[in-house]
Parts: C-alpha cells; structure tokens; sequence
C-alpha cells in the first residue's frame, strides 16, 4: 500500500477539484497543544472529528512529500494498518464519531502532515493537514567561505568578486525540482479534467 497509486489519485482529485470535497460534512484534526514541542519517544496522539460514522482513513505525508496510507477504521471500529504500519508503532480507534491515531514513539520518520480521509456519498473529504515536526535543532555555521571581494587601489578601482557555485547550483536544483514537480501534477490535473468531461457527457 506504500505510495499506492490509487492514493495519490484520490489526493489529487481532492486538491485539483474542490468541488469533490462537497459542503456537507464536517472534518477537523486536533492534536495535543504541545505538538510544537514534539520530542524523539514521545506518544503522539491526533483525533479527526467528523460529522459522519462512516470511517476514515489515516494518511501521513513526509517532509520529502511522499504520501503513505496508515490505518483504515471503519465504522465497527476495526482497524486495518498496511503492511509496513502495524501495530505497535501505530494505534488507532475510534470513539462515536472521532477517529483517533496514536504514534507511540516519535521518531524522525513520523515528521510530516497527516490528514484524516473519509469516502461518503461517493465523495471524497479530506481535512486539513496536521503538521508534526520535530524542533530544529541548532546548527553550527559552515566554515566554508563564501564569496570573496578582492579590491585593489588602482586608476578605476576595480574589484574582483569570486563566483559562488554552490549558490549556483542550488538554484538551478531549485529550478529543476518545481519543473519535475508541477508540471506532472498540471498535466495530472488535466487529465483527470478530461476524464471527468467525458464521463458526464456519457
């Protein structure tokens, strides 16, 4: 189920076309209020609330934007994990019409957004995102030099300035990742468009 196609289809037909989310159903992510101070160990402990007992789905997004299916609970209150996301690293449950996940011990494989997913009415409800994150830790300044001056006291006073490549190259990095990130997801966009036509004109 890790970065199951079908997943990042839904995800995609969700944030492409707001109009799938529809109007009546209410869904919400509360986490605890020391969810900024997260620390490696600690149990982490979210609820999505909902307006209808029809089940949820949990998803959980990584830093790198990787999304993966964690836990199915159905109405019954049965918990169905993928392969890779079984108990006792995750638990879940249910409570009325709250849905509630639990990450045992935190690590810095759990940092990310998760999001809480219910199918209804042959609609698609997705909340918003939850984000978790470790503090940032403090990082010790690069002694690499950066971009050097040269002056020297001639007729024009000219100076000489070093290139800088990382910089350099890091933008084109930059540039490259929004190219190879967007423009697979407007094409995605399109498509599911096209297909979505064309399923209404027939």
């Amino acid at each position: 189920m890790d970065r199951s196609p079908a997943l990042l289809l839904l995800l995609a037909l969700g944030l492409c076309c707001p109009g799938i989310r529809g109007q009546s159903l209410g869904m919400k992510v509360r986490s605890p209020k020391d969810i900024t101070q997260l620390r490696v160990g600690q149990k982490l402990e979210l609820e999505c609330q909902t307006d209808k007992d029809t089940g949820t789905f949990w998803i959980h997004q990584d830093k790198s934007g990787t999304l993966r299916f964690i836990v199915f609970i159905n109405s019954m209150s049965r918990a169905t994990f993928s392969r890779d996301q079984r108990s006792p690293r995750f638990q879940a449950s249910k409570h009325n019409t709250n849905y509630l996940l639990a990450v045992n011990s935190f690590t810095p494989q759990d940092e990310g957004n998760y999001f809480c997913m219910i199918n209804f009415n042959q609609m698609l409800f997705f909340s918003r995102g939850q984000p978790a994150f470790l503090p940032a830790t403090t990082v010790l300044a690069s002694t690499t030099p950066g971009p050097t001056t040269q002056c020297g006291i001639t007729e024009k006073d000219s100076c000489l300035k070093t290139p800088d490549p990382d910089g350099r190259m890091q933008e084109y990095l930059d540039y490259f990742c929004l190219i190879f990130l967007w423009v697979p997801l407007a094409g995605l966009c399109l498509l599911l468009l096209q297909l979505l036509a064309i399923t209404i004109v027939l």
